[in-house]
């Protein structure tokens, strides 16, 4: 939950170089326009495409299976997207595997969800 936290921040302060060993050269990233892999995520933080500016979390739920971790989030986003102003409900999903002793993020997907949607824990 804590790395979870960590990065909505390293995303809104666009610190890609505490995300890149983060992410694991394999990720994907879902998003509403797309998805992509992890050098583009990065790029995107980086030059501002997408900015993360402030991730307000509601809910959480963390599972552990074995050496892998998925984490819900349900959050409203304050961003800037490709220069346009928007705030959005999502649940976003995020899955991370234990490798060695650091966790990387696998998979990193945002669903547009009502602001009334619950997650169940």
């Amino acid at each position: 939950m804590q790395l979870s936290k960590q990065k909505w921040q390293w995303m809104a302060d666009k610190n890609v170089d505490k995300l890149e060993p983060l992410f694991d050269n394999k990720s994907k990233f879902v998003h509403m326009s797309g998805t992509w892999k992890k050098e583009e995520e990065l790029d995107i933080i980086k030059t501002g495409r997408i900015w993360y500016k402030n991730t307000k979390v509601h809910d959480v739920a963390v599972e552990i299976f074995g050496k892998t971790a998925i984490v819900w989030n349900r959050i409203t986003l304050e961003a800037i997207v490709r220069g346009n102003e928007a705030v959005t409900e999502f649940t976003v999903t995020e899955t991370y595997q234990k490798q060695g002793k650091n966790w990387k993020l696998l998979a990193l997907t945002f669903s547009s969800v009502r602001d009334t949607h619950k997650i169940e824990k």
